[in-house]
């Protein structure tokens, strides 16, 4: 199989991540990444007045119905917790040049975060998606488990034309699967049939979940190559482009962009945090970047 990393081993992908991303991040964050997992929390600490941007999901309301204010409740963050990825490896992930697969994103961005929690004493597990639930690697701590969860990554694949993708499975699975309330990386192209968006909710009143969009710039606007044969991977059928057509390049963007402001609706009513992660970005970048924007929610 051709996978994105298929000519390294998990152990050189952590080397590499371990040199080019996790210690500039390092740097970058001076090793504080509780922006990133702000809100985790199962020890409460204090109750405190309301101000705008808290997460509405703390308020106490036996203590704002009696004073007549509303309240928050304070958590202490746990030193040691659990965080789980869903993964979503439908065959749509792998587009892209053979180098700039969503797929090695995907691999990239457990793999740097998996060794940051471990490495800190946490314990980080996985649910391995491709059209159903293929396989859940119990949660440990240690580099052993990120380097069994690269190797799943970068072994995995599902046959393609095998079904449109549908994420409800996924989340559904998750809900009855994870007991304990846990930091949940969600991390998907969120290429779906509907119907996710209710699952996603109501993950997100049990824990903590962070999405992660993984998308290619050719997904929001096609090149002007000329007449093109493209194959469906979901559904295993090839379609006819003329990407010359600036009528049909319009009409591409538009719904491309429609696509996703119905995403980010759906976020937003779920109350869920998204970093948003093309193939073209660096990595360290988009990390910083969402730690900033996490950090700027705190405030």
């Amino acid at each position: 199989m051709n996978t994105p990393a298929s000519a390294s081993t998990p152990e050189r992908v952590l080397l590499r991540l371990d040199w080019q991303v996790i210690r500039r991040l390092d740097g970058l964050l001076q090793g504080d990444y509780r922006n990133l997992f702000y809100g985790y929390g199962v020890d409460f600490a204090d109750l405190r007045k309301y101000q705008p941007e808290d997460d509405i999901r703390y308020i106490d309301w036996n203590v704002t119905a009696r004073l007549n204010t509303p309240y928050v409740r304070q958590y202490v963050e746990d030193r040691e917790f659990t965080a789980w990825f869903l993964l979503d490896i439908s065959p749509s992930v792998d587009f892209g040049a053979s180098e700039n697969h969503k797929r090695k994103k995907l691999i990239d961005f457990v793999s740097t975060m998996a060794r940051i929690l471990t490495r800190n004493g946490n314990r980080v597990g996985a649910v391995i998606f491709g059209g159903r639930i293929e396989r859940m690697i119990p949660a440990k701590s240690g580099s052993k488990q990120v380097l069994q969860l690269i190797h799943m990554l970068m072994s995995y694949s599902r046959p393609p034309g095998s079904g449109f993708t549908d994420l409800s499975i996924l989340l559904n699975g998750a809900l009855n699967a994870i007991k304990r309330r846990s930091l949940i990386f969600l991390v998907s192209d969120f290429i779906s049939s509907p119907g996710w968006e209710r699952p996603l909710n109501l993950l997100n009143q049990r824990h903590e979940v962070l999405a992660v969009q993984l998308w290619h710039p050719y997904e929001k606007q096609l090149p002007d190559i000329g007449p093109v044969y493209l194959h469906d991977a979901e559904i295993g059928e090839q379609l006819y482009l003329d990407t010359h057509d600036k009528k049909f390049q319009r009409r591409f963007a538009e719904a491309a962009q429609l696509r996703q402001a119905e995403l980010d609706a759906a976020f937003q009513h779920a109350g869920v945090d998204v970093l948003s992660l093309s193939t073209e970005d660096e990595l360290v970048r988009s990390i910083v970047r969402f730690a900033g924007m996490r950090r700027q929610r705190r405030r």
